[in-house]
């Protein structure tokens, strides 16, 4: 028995533990595997991923053979975003407040407006490489819009803009008379369209009724409140509170930048939070002040 139990540690010993596993001198294997073993293995790996590569790449050739890189699939009723643009506006706030809509700022030269110019500055230069970089633009005019089959978007024109709301003059944030940038959000094959025979909606301002030119989209502004009303003071809008109906529609064409509409403030109260309510008027627009949809609202305080 004792010669059994010896050679049964001895051959436990033999058997060497982890050290073993790694390389075994025996067999010659390593990790439990010979090298042939090795070799088969690999090379069937190698096989099989670059089979799998290949099935997914030819999978992705198909699928992308069936987009239009300028037409989206969906359109209009028939896509997520619907048939109402909404209104936008610059500038925004800070990424680190992204889900405030507030214009907050000291005018006068120690004061902190400077972001808000920048923003602007910033959101406008496409606008101001349109020369150079608009090969696919023109000017347009009511005689001369873009021909459907034409390649072309029109050029906005930014010369229009009054200097009150230039870049020149910070956009009016340093005097305390602020410029807030109204664009209408893009939607592939969208184009307004006029109200008929008056048929006006019960909230259109009057002045808006009153020089109504079914060739125009309209925006205008006012106070969410009696009290905004009060405090936001006379507006100017420029190059004038509506947009020409020959930019539309939108068809991704390189180089298009959306037609835009400035309004300032040209008597804010001071420290005072301003609620605003921009809309956007034609007659296949409609407003939800919930949903935000052909509107846009932001609060402005000057100080």
């Amino acid at each position: 028995m004792a010669g059994k139990e010896g050679d049964y540690y001895k051959a436990d010993k033999k058997e060497g533990g982890f050290l073993r596993f790694l390389y075994n001198p025996d067999t010659k294997e390593v990790f439990g595997r010979t090298g042939l073993s090795w070799f088969k293995i690999t090379v069937f790996y190698i096989i099989f991923y670059a089979c799998l590569t290949a099935f997914w790449t030819i999978m992705l050739i198909v699928f992308y053979q069936t987009l239009d890189t300028i037409r989206p699939t969906w359109v209009l009723d028939g896509s997520a975003i619907g048939t109402i643009p909404g209104l936008g506006f610059r500038p925004r706030p800070p990424e680190k407040n992204v889900d405030s809509t507030l214009i907050y700022f000291k005018a006068g030269t120690g004061g902190n407006w400077k972001y808000w110019v920048e923003d602007l500055q910033e959101f406008l230069k496409d606008y101001d490489r349109q020369e150079a970089d608009g090969e696919h633009l023109r000017t347009c005019s009511f005689e001369q819009p873009i021909d459907p089959k034409e390649n072309k978007a029109c050029r906005f024109a930014l010369e229009n803009i009054a200097s009150n709301c230039s870049s020149a003059q910070q956009f009016g944030y340093e005097y305390g008379q602020p410029c807030v940038l109204l664009k209408l959000n893009r939607i592939f094959g969208w184009v307004p369209e006029p109200y008929d025979n008056g048929s006006y909606p019960q909230k259109l301002p009057d002045n808006v009724k009153d020089n109504y030119d079914p060739k125009y989209v309209y925006i205008t502004c006012e106070g969410e409140n009696v009290a905004d009303v009060e405090s936001m003071g006379p507006l100017a809008y420029f190059p004038s509170n509506r947009i020409e109906n020959f930019y539309f529609p939108y068809k991704n064409t390189p180089g298009y930048l959306s037609p835009f509409v400035f309004v300032q403030f040209l008597r804010p109260e001071r420290g005072v939070l301003i609620n605003m309510e921009c809309k956007a008027w034609a007659k296949n627009i409609k407003h939800d002040r919930q949903d935000r949809i052909g509107s846009a609202h932001f609060e402005l305080m000057v100080d």
